[in-house]
């Protein structure tokens, strides 16, 4: 779960202060660099592309199907090594996901996913997951603008709850 509120961090839709969470959550791959704020590198039209993703079933069984073919082919798309100075655009970010190992782009394709739209998708979730916790977490809610918030994914993210931490627990560390 860590590797996708990291991601939604780095590129969180304005509705996220990904400055402060960026912070609590990780600091940079290359500790030698400055811990400078990589989602402020990300253009408006990719922060808004990423609130106005809408997450429905189709987008996430397809989602499910990948993440349980990767595991089992053992491949980790989050053990990629990110090199945040590179990262100015989604389709940076993707592009180094998909270089990281050259199964990813061709997994995703296969359910009908460019790298981008995958992106999208899981950084949807993210975000979403991001702003329901928010709700009860005074801390959390801090940096979150619900107004700011796709609440139909959040409503998603709700109802399919119990399956998405299902599938981020499969992608946790040891399993």
């Amino acid at each position: 779960m860590k590797s996708r509120y990291i991601l939604a961090a780095l590129l969180a839709t304005a509705a996220v202060a990904p400055a402060a969470v960026f912070a609590q959550q990780a600091a940079p791959a290359d500790q030698s660099a400055p811990a400078a704020n990589p989602a402020s590198q990300i253009p408006a039209a990719d922060k808004q592309a990423i609130q106005n993703y809408n997450l429905n079933d189709d987008v996430f069984n397809r989602i499910v199907k990948v993440s349980q073919e990767a595991t089992k082919n053992g491949i980790k798309p989050k053990d990629a090594k990110t090199d945040f100075s590179k990262i100015h655009s989604l389709d940076d970010l993707a592009a180094q996901i998909t270089a990281a190992d050259p199964r990813i782009e061709p997994l995703i394709k296969k359910y009908g996913f460019t790298p981008r739209e995958f992106l999208l998708a899981n950084l949807a979730v993210t975000n979403a997951a991001i702003a329901s916790e928010a709700k009860n977490n005074p801390q959390m809610a801090a940096y979150v603008d619900q107004s700011k918030v796709n609440q139909k994914n959040v409503a998603f993210y709700e109802s399919h709850k119990s399956q998405i931490n299902a599938l981020m627990n499969e992608d946790a560390p040891g399993n």
